[in-house]
């Protein structure tokens, strides 16, 4: 009796971002392999939720790209190309490379839309855990009204603004499914 082999056919990854986490921004991720050394990564973030003191960024994104690894996929290098798409209403924070200087003391609201390209690393951590991280540059064109409070206040301005510079950070822990097929049916399939 012939034995029946069992091999890796493909494998999925659902992942968070741990650094948008810790800044209490929901999110969650699915990559896919397409081949040997590419795969398309999904990522989507959603907070409905205000902060304390008058702070808020509420944020709808979905951020795809498409991976080229150095080596095999989910593991070491790779390359990306993203597109990005959103929307937001965000007052009293001081974010880091944001097309807005006057964040603190304007509220601001719209959608925006770009892409770019990046780079990463996977570190593998076990049989079914990475850990990932990833860097990205491009550009973003930001549609927007400005208000002169959080709740209240007139609109001061719509506009639009286009914005160079980081569109990607992100440090993932990632669970990486192992989809199985058995040669048998591998053999079956290509009769």
């Amino acid at each position: 009796r012939r034995q029946r082999q069992m091999c890796i056919r493909d494998r999925v990854a659902v992942k968070t971002n741990v650094a948008i986490d810790a800044v209490a921004i929901p999110n969650l991720g699915v990559e896919v392999g397409l081949s040997k050394k590419l795969t398309v990564d999904i990522p989507f973030y959603y907070n409905p939720w205000k902060y304390s003191d008058n702070k808020m960024l509420k944020l709808v994104m979905v951020q795809p790209e498409l991976r080229y690894w150095l080596c095999d996929k989910f593991n070491g290098h790779f390359f990306g190309f993203h597109l990005m798409g959103g929307a937001y209403n965000t007052t009293g924070i001081d974010l880091p490379f944001s097309p807005f200087d006057d964040l603190k003391d304007f509220r601001y609201k719209g959608h925006f839309y770009g892409g770019g390209v990046s780079y990463g690393y996977q570190f593998v951590l076990g049989r079914h855990w990475n850990l990932g991280a990833t860097i990205g540059l491009g550009y973003a064109y930001v549609r927007y009204k400005k208000y002169e409070c959080e709740e209240c206040g007139d609109m001061l301005e719509k506009s639009n603004k286009n914005y160079w510079g980081p569109t990607k950070a992100a440090l993932n822990l990632i669970y990486i499914c192992l989809l199985y097929t058995s040669d048998a049916a591998d053999e079956a399939r290509s009769v």
